[in-house]
């Protein structure tokens, strides 16, 4: 690559990083016009491996009626992992912590986003999206949790094993 396209290379990783912020927050203050700007209109969002929602609407919708059974959350990532297929479509890793209230439970875990990106225009959007989880539970039972060989632990269901769990 010449100097040109390494700067290029190196606004387009900003912008994604920029992207997943700006999503998380959109997130966290229910702002669904800012949640439906980051996805294109047919990007697909899924949950550990499984399809949540297809379409921009859909997502959005699926994502109000998540949030309608959570009080305050807070989405705090922590790095973006671009691998760039060509100029305009990418795929990312994105780390991040998640506090949330889940039905009158505070919880607290780790996932991984498993993105790819679509440069639509001059602006980088989702194409899909699946939030896989790393660990996830109450606060009182983190410790237990995370020392398990289950340590997603959703408020009323069953305690699971992680998206990514250690290979021994």
């Amino acid at each position: 690559m010449d100097l040109e396209q390494r700067i290029r290379r190196l606004e387009d990783r900003n912008a994604i990083s920029d992207l997943v912020v700006s999503y998380f927050l959109a997130s966290d203050d229910d702002d669904s016009d800012s949640v439906a700007a980051s996805f294109i209109p047919d990007a697909t969002f899924s949950s550990s491996g499984v399809l949540n929602a297809t379409g921009r609407d859909a997502i959005v919708e699926f994502i109000k009626t998540a949030r309608s059974y959570m009080g305050l959350t807070v989405h705090t990532p922590h790095y973006v992992q671009c691998r760039f297929e060509s100029d305009d479509r990418a795929t990312g890793l994105v780390g991040a912590h998640l506090e949330l209230v889940l039905g009158g439970t505070s919880v607290v875990g780790a996932v991984r986003y498993v993105d790819s990106y679509v440069r639509d225009g001059e602006v980088w959007r989702f194409a899909s999206r699946d939030m896989r989880t790393v660990h996830i539970a109450p606060w009182d039972e983190v410790g237990e949790a995370f020392a398990s060989t289950t340590p997603v632990r959703w408020p009323g269901g069953e305690a699971a094993a992680s998206d990514f769990p250690r290979k021994c």
